[in-house]
């Protein structure tokens, strides 16, 4: 059976993603913050007949937290064959380049960031063991520099320094680990679920979370002729990849 890890599955987009990935017949690991939450969103998805899941405790700004999700995911599965590092945060609001202060750009970075750089370099032994090892780096189209700098796009006005910059970030961190590991079996990815109405949102936004899970989880399926170091965002750029 092949093994995945997804952050921030206790609920959300996260849940979603793992829900399908399950379905699929893939191991899932839980990843969550609180184990109690990881723990509440595994009774959900037994409850509904899907019982290859798993939840664990895993804080991706601790490198404790992710040494230890690492030894016992290790212990159940000798290999990871698809991380999906969704687990992020927007900073709240407002979110201004000239007032934000330097610990609250921290605080984003940590987790956007850091955090997916921190659990990814951590499993990635796991993952080079996969004969067909994925990566999805969960993104957002206000990450790309293009359309920030667009006057006419419709999104223009729609500044949030902490979360926005973070995911410019993470983007080019994925475009760096692509590279590397570009002469392997690995896809890397960043994606884009599109505006989703979660509690991330406030309920808010365009998509479900079944479409954006879609999304995300279709990256993490990808063949061995699928694209990598590319950058999606379906609901905006359908069939195409999203502008950098």
């Amino acid at each position: 059976m092949k093994a995945a890890l997804v952050t921030g599955a206790n609920k959300g987009i996260g849940f979603e993603v793992a829900k399908i990935l399950a379905k699929k017949g893939f191991l899932v690991y839980l990843g969550s913050r609180n184990l109690e939450s990881g723990l509440s969103a595994v009774e959900k998805l037994k409850s509904e007949g899907i019982t290859n899941v798993e939840a664990i405790r895993l804080d991706v700004t601790d490198q404790d937290s992710i040494h230890r999700a690492y030894t016992t995911i290790s212990k159940g599965s000798n290999v990871l064959d698809v991380l999906v590092n969704n687990a992020g945060i927007s900073g709240g609001f407002p979110q201004s380049a000239l007032h934000a202060t330097t610990d609250q750009f921290r605080t984003v970075y940590e987790t956007n960031v850091f955090g997916v750089v921190s659990v990814t370099q951590a499993f990635i032994e796991l993952l080079k063991k996969s004969s067909e090892p994925r990566i999805v780096n969960v993104s957002s189209a206000m990450g790309s520099l293009t359309l920030a700098a667009d006057t006419s796009s419709a999104g223009y006005d729609n500044k949030m320094a902490l979360y926005q910059s973070s995911k410019t970030a993470l983007n080019m961190y994925t475009v760096n680990l692509a590279y590397e590991l570009r002469n392997t079996p690995f896809k890397v990815n960043a994606v884009c679920p599109g505006w989703t109405k979660t509690d991330f949102t406030d309920q808010q936004g365009t998509s479900t979370v079944e479409e954006a899970g879609q999304r995300i989880a279709k990256y993490a399926l990808t063949d061995q002729n699928g694209p990598t170091g590319e950058y999606f965002s379906e609901e905006y750029f359908p069939g195409t990849n999203c502008p950098w």
